[in-house]
C-alpha cells in the first residue's frame, strides 16, 4: 500500500510556499531532462521544465515515499500547481497488470473511492472518468476537500507511483490545466525510468 498523501491543512501550508514562488531544492539536470533520484535511486522522478522537488516537505521512508513538487520560482512559465507523487513498495506495480477496465471498475466501488479519499471515506470522492494514457491510468475525480482534480497511477521499476496535480483555494488549477500538468509528469517519469 502506498503511503497516504498529506492532509489538507499541511498541503495548504505547502501550497503557500510552492505557489508564491519560493525556490525549491535543485534537481539533477542531464541535458534537457530534469531528474531526481528517490529512495536511493530505486525510482527516478522526472520533472518537466519549471518544476522542482520541495525536499523540506517530501518524505522518504525505508521503502516508500511522498514527493511534493511545484514551480521552481514565480517567474517560471510552468503552470502553478502542487504535484504530489507517492512511490510504493517494491512489487507494488503488480496491480497495474489488471486491465484498465478492471482498475477503473475498482476505483468506482466504495472500497476504491475510500482508497482515493484523503480521510478514507468513500462518500467524499466521486469518479468522473477513467482513461488510459500509455501505461498510466488517469482518473478525473471530485474530492469533497480537494475539489476537482486529476490523478494518475503508473508503474516505475516495479513500484506503483500515484501522481496528482492540484491547486489551492487561493490559486485554483482548472481541470484541463491539471490534466496537462499530470500528462507532463507521467511522461517525464516514464523517460526518467526507461533505462531499467
Amino acid at each position: 500500500m502506498t503511503p497516504p498523501i498529506p492532509s489538507l491543512p499541511r498541503r495548504a501550508r505547502v501550497a503557500a510556499l510552492l505557489l508564491t514562488g519560493l525556490a525549491l531544492a535543485a534537481c539533477q539536470v542531464a541535458g534537457s531532462a530534469r531528474q531526481a533520484p528517490v529512495l536511493g535511486g530505486a525510482v527516478t522522478m522526472g520533472l518537466p521544465a519549471g518544476y522542482c522537488i520541495d525536499r523540506s516537505t517530501s518524505r522518504e521512508g525505508a521503502d516508500s515515499a511522498v514527493i511534493i513538487m511545484g514551480r521552481c520560482n514565480s517567474d517560471a512559465s510552468a503552470v502553478p500547481a502542487i504535484v504530489t507523487a507517492t512511490v510504493g513498495r517494491p512489487g507494488s506495480a503488480g496491480v497495474m497488470t489488471a486491465s484498465p477496465a478492471e482498475l477503473a471498475a475498482f476505483f468506482a466501488t466504495t472500497e476504491g473511492r475510500a482508497t482515493l479519499s484523503r480521510d478514507g471515506k468513500a462518500r467524499d470522492v466521486r469518479l468522473i472518468s477513467a482513461v488510459t494514457s500509455g501505461n498510466a491510468l488517469l482518473l478525473h475525480l471530485v474530492d469533497r476537500k480537494q475539489g476537482e482534480y486529476w490523478r494518475a497511477f503508473v508503474g516505475a521499476r516495479g513500484r506503483l507511483v500515484s501522481i496528482s496535480a492540484s491547486g489551492t483555494p487561493g490559486i485554483p488549477l482548472a481541470p484541463e490545466a491539471g490534466r496537462q500538468v499530470l500528462d507532463a509528469f507521467v511522461a517525464a517519469l516514464a523517460t526518467a525510468n526507461a533505462t531499467r
